[in-house]
């Protein structure tokens, strides 16, 4: 499964320590040039989309190292009437960098910069820098990090952007909790690029572009080129390594693996029940399990296991009872033990360690739970996982992962992070080989998110048991009526009550829908 290490959960170099990082100072930029067809560089810039369903062919990508550098390539693209998207990591999961339309990809891949930011006394990241990257270097440089992504090879820019989550999110909230400003370049009417800095401060004139920007979604308003992260909680005034949290010494890696053949339809359900059942116990700020990060995999049966798989902090008191604890908890009840496997490991070896890998096509769905699923839904699960729907060889699964904690202490109108109550998020995944059929594939995974929100319109419609869908993980078929048929719009799934506001932004910054795409926020 390639793609799987998108959001598993279990190469910069040190950063100097001190006021800026070793990166910050950087080589000379190069020339901004544009890669076209005939460059040898442009076929691994086009391709290097983590999603390999899709493959763009724009005019020309451009390669920029510094904020003037994107202004002047979005005003040349802008004056060329071309349309643009943007790529930093390159894990969007639909079309909206390799859409056709696009005929102008900004490639901020070159803008790796972390360094601490003096005159804001913040930590300034540029959007191009992969979540290893930043881990290692703020690690190194000041023993800090930021509560962003479990996987080391996603990009700042879109991962930001879409309120990311992952290990120590529970412990201290996600990423954009922590976003004190960030650099923008806008377009305005008249067709003019300009870079503005958007802050955390209610008095900023700017301040909405900021908030838009803490979970409002990729795509939508600018070209971000520098974030500023700073715990709102700190002493502005405090020393570098006071002003981020600090992450553990050392991670827990766990397992515990069931097989399928060793499981029927009530060993399942039981499973399923008992994980969620835990994290509805589970998953408030104070409990001693907020520095875990788990994810329970019920993969597809073709696979032959299920695995359940975290990270703990290992310094807590009795971290390794805290994990037998939960993988009893989880099993209760279920006829097979699972194989179990424990590994202490060193904080950046756990979260930090960037490996290139291939592209697959794949195809993800996502919802937000705030409880467990109900019996119901949990049946139709395990009917397209081994029951009569499953299929034929179907590389597939659902992944269950820990949400909560600190997460939701914060108001759902202070970020553009609606969702703010939810214990879990559910994660449907199917992908497979260039040369398999993918409709069937297409079909399977839409029919098991269906069947899991019949009762609310084949979509995780905000109510007792759901809260709608995560932007990071964007699905267009929300947006299809076909498969939508709950009367609640794409938007309302995804930001709830704050569209309105994320409109009146894009109103005022971009009014020319110059950033656009099948979700995109709608002036």
């Amino acid at each position: 499964m390639t793609r799987r290490k998108v959001l598993a959960t279990a190469a910069a170099g040190a950063a100097a320590v001190g006021a800026t990082s070793a990166a910050a100072a950087g080589p000379t930029p190069r020339a901004p040039g544009p890669v076209g067809p005939e460059d040898p560089r442009y076929r691994s810039l086009t391709t290097r989309g983590a999603n390999a369903r899709f493959v763009g062919k724009p005019d020309y990508v451009r390669l920029v190292e510094t904020t003037e550098q994107v202004v002047d390539a979005v005003r040349h693209a802008v004056g060329e009437g071309k349309r643009i998207a943007v790529r930093s990591g390159g894990h969007c999961f639909e079309d909206f960098v390799d859409a056709p339309e696009v005929r102008v990809v900004i490639d901020m891949s070159p803008m790796r910069r972390v360094s601490f930011d003096e005159e804001r006394r913040a930590f300034e990241v540029e959007p191009g820098a992969l979540l290893g990257e930043v881990y290692r270097q703020l690690f190194l440089g000041w023993g800090v990090t930021i509560p962003a992504g479990a996987t080391a090879e996603v990009g700042v820019g879109g991962h930001v952007l879409g309120g990311g989550y992952g290990t120590l999110s529970r412990r201290h909230g996600l990423c954009v909790d922590h976003l004190e400003a960030v650099e923008v370049v806008v377009v305005d009417r008249a067709g003019g690029a300009r870079a503005v800095v958007a802050t955390r401060d209610p008095g900023d004139p700017h301040h909405d572009l900021w908030w838009a920007h803490t979970g409002g979604g990729g795509g939508n308003f600018g070209v971000v080129t520098r974030y500023w992260f700073r715990d709102p909680r700190a002493d502005r005034d405090a020393a570098p390594a006071r002003l981020l949290p600090s992450p553990p010494a050392a991670m827990l890696t766990f397992s515990a693996t069931w097989g399928w053949h060793d499981l029927d339809a009530r060993d399942f359900a039981r499973l399923l029940r008992n994980h969620g059942e835990w994290y509805e116990r589970n998953s408030a700020p104070d409990s001693p399990y907020a520095g875990m990060l788990s994810a329970l995999m019920a993969n597809h049966r073709s696979l032959g296991f299920l695995p359940l798989s975290g990270l703990l902090d290992a310094t807590l008191p009795g971290a390794h009872r805290l994990v037998d604890a939960y993988v009893d908890a989880v099993g209760r009840g279920v006829g097979a033990r699972p194989v179990r496997t424990v590994e202490e490991r060193p904080w950046l070896q756990s979260v930090a360690a960037v490996q290139e890998g291939g592209s697959a096509p794949f195809k993800i769905k996502s919802g937000y739970l705030r409880r467990r699923f109900t019996d119901r839904q949990i049946a139709a699960v395990h009917d397209h996982l081994a029951g009569g729907r499953a299929g034929e060889g179907i590389s597939g699964s659902l992944w269950l992962v820990s949400y909560g904690g600190r997460v939701n202490t914060v108001a759902p109108d202070a970020t553009a992070v609606a969702q703010r109550d939810s214990v879990l998020k559910a994660i449907y995944m199917t992908d497979w080989k260039p040369e398999q059929d993918a409709g069937s594939r297409l079909e399977w995974v839409r029919s098991l998110y269906r069947s899991v929100y019949a009762d609310s319109g084949g979509v995780p419609a905000p109510g007792a048991g759901s809260d709608g869908a995560f932007i990071n993980y964007p699905d267009t078929d929300l947006a299809d009526p076909a498969q939508n048929t709950s009367g609640v719009p794409w938007h309302e799934l995804y930001y709830k009550g704050n569209y309105a506001r994320l409109q009146r932004v894009k109103a005022a910054y971009d009014p020319r829908d110059t950033f656009r795409h099948k979700l995109g926020v709608r002036p």
